[in-house]
């Protein structure tokens, strides 16, 4: 028998609800419920060791009999994603916890790193997933392949690495190699940038929670585009902002709702994705970003904008939109980029550009927490940087063959808004009706997990759309398909209500 670890954290009824959205997809309530709730779980919307409420408190906030919640509920046990015992209550599970020891601190990880083989990240059975569960295609997170050139750069790192061997390997600026290859990378485009304006970071969502702990207190306000990347938003919840958003989408940027919005709520942080925007693909034009940075500088909030994607251009030349910093001289623009997209996830690496002054208050922040990056890695990123110009055509042309694959098999397939997108790594998809969670939910019971859109936004808007991610295998992409068909049908009556769009024919773009 499963003992139930004890819990982290607890959702109430009414949050549980609104993480949920509109769950209710036809069929029998309970499954349509159970559902939901397995697809939040593995999703992450949901974290493992949290504690659910009670059936009796979250079925009349949900408009169901406490049969329905109990039935939900011990279907969600079955399926290996919560342990209930008296007086513990209903609590959430990372899949393949039934089958671990009991005690001890259990993780909390999302879905690739719980169910992810390493071998084949997007598909497979690996480590804790329990004998005859079918583990997820995981189309909600953009995990492409590593690029050939990392193993020999590996080899490279390993024999330069005895000469950083005598020094103490804290270095909590990052290595001088790395932060003249970043700086480099940056003067190329046409921004002077000097050493000393680059901090490295592991990764960019730790350059992305750096820049939040240093510059926001908490309560004070932050604008972001809605929708815009999930863990952005956490990392501001986290940090006790209030969030704000404004549109981004197929139009560009509204910039004097952009400005009103930051005099009105006297914002401290504007964070944007300027190129190939995480989930829409759409980039800032060159007009929308002389006027971000003179908004910054007329209004005094910080800019932090993330430039992950901005290698990843899919349709047109590399170099089609300017470098986002403008000349480099703005004390009130902050860049962060990493190695994750553009050569490969795995190489936890990335990095920061600001104003020689706030990198040095980044570093201090940084000493509560990671205090520097692992060298050899570091090693490896300055080799990749150096070297991709070489790297980088290639890595386009993978990612541009998968895109055209998805989206042209997703018009043929299904009765949806498919956008082309320029760039990046994603498809925002329009399902013609607020089904956004119903159809995620409906997905993962098919084996597929998609983000619904009100995951992307600070507000629970974009009920009709879904992302999906693009850079998987030619075979995942064939095997996905079918299954979302079946997701959509699954849905039945709510998608047919909803959905305004028809089958277009494929263009590459």
């Amino acid at each position: 028998m499963t003992i139930a670890p004890a819990a982290h954290r607890h959702l109430s009824a009414a949050a549980t609800a609104r993480l949920l959205g509109a769950w209710h997809a036809g069929g029998p309530a309970y499954t349509a419920l159970s559902d939901a709730l397995r697809a939040a779980v593995l999703s992450g919307t949901i974290a493992p060791l949290t504690r659910l409420p009670s059936e009796r408190e979250l079925a009349p906030v949900l408009g169901v009999s406490r049969t329905t919640t109990a039935a939900a509920y011990r279907r969600l046990r079955d399926l290996g994603l919560a342990s209930s015992r008296v007086g513990s209550g209903t609590v959430t599970l990372r899949p393949g916890f039934a089958d671990a020891p009991v005690g001890g601190d259990v993780a909390v990880s999302d879905a690739a790193g719980t169910l992810g083989d390493p071998l084949a990240p997007n598909r497979g059975a690996g480590p804790g997933v329990p004998s005859g569960v079918v583990p997820p295609i995981l189309l909600n997170q953009a995990t492409a392949p590593a690029v050939p050139e990392v193993g020999p750069a590996f080899e490279r790192a390993l024999a330069s690495l005895p000469e950083h061997l005598a020094h103490g390997g804290y270095a909590p600026y990052g290595l001088a190699p790395l932060r003249e290859a970043v700086a480099a990378a940056y003067r190329e485009r046409g921004v002077p940038t000097a050493p000393d304006q680059i901090l490295v970071t592991t990764g960019a969502q730790n350059a992305i929670s750096l820049v939040v702990r240093t510059v926001l207190k908490r309560t004070e306000t932050a604008v972001v585009q809605s929708p815009t990347y999930f863990h952005a938003l956490d990392t501001l919840r986290e940090a006790g902002a209030r969030m704000v958003g404004v549109p981004a989408g197929y139009d560009g940027l509204d910039v004097e709702l952009l400005e009103s919005t930051v005099r009105r709520t006297e914002a401290r942080l504007v964070f944007l994705i300027p190129d190939h925007h995480n989930p829409t693909g759409t980039s800032l034009s060159p007009a929308e970003r002389v006027a971000v940075r003179e908004i910054a500088e007329r209004t005094g909030v910080i800019v932090l904008a993330d430039e992950t994607l901005t290698d990843l251009a899919l349709s047109g030349p590399p170099e089609a939109n300017p470098p986002f910093d403008g000349d480099g001289s703005s004390p009130r623009l902050i860049t962060v980029g990493s190695t994750s997209k553009a050569f490969w996830g795995g190489l936890r690496i990335g990095w920061i550009r600001a104003h020689p002054d706030v990198v040095a208050r980044l570093v201090r922040t940084r000493q509560s927490t990671d205090i520097a990056t692992a060298v050899m890695e570091q090693l490896v990123a300055a080799d990749l940087i150096t070297h991709r110009d070489k790297i980088l055509p290639a890595r386009r042309v993978w990612i541009r063959e998968r895109r055209n694959q998805m989206v042209a098999a997703l018009r043929a397939a299904l009765p949806w808004d498919v956008p082309m997108p320029g760039g990046g790594q994603f498809v925002w998809a329009g399902l013609g009706g607020p089904v956004a969670h119903a159809f995620a939910a409906a997905a993962a019971a098919e084996g597929v997990m998609v983000n619904a859109g009100p995951a992307l936004t600070p507000d629970g808007s974009s009920r009709d759309r879904v992302r999906l991610t693009f850079p998987h295998t030619p075979d995942v992409l064939e095997e996905a398909i079918p299954l979302l068909v079946r997701a959509w049908d699954r849905i039945g009556p709510t998608a047919d209500s909803g959905s305004a769009g028809s089958r277009r024919p494929f263009r590459a773009e």
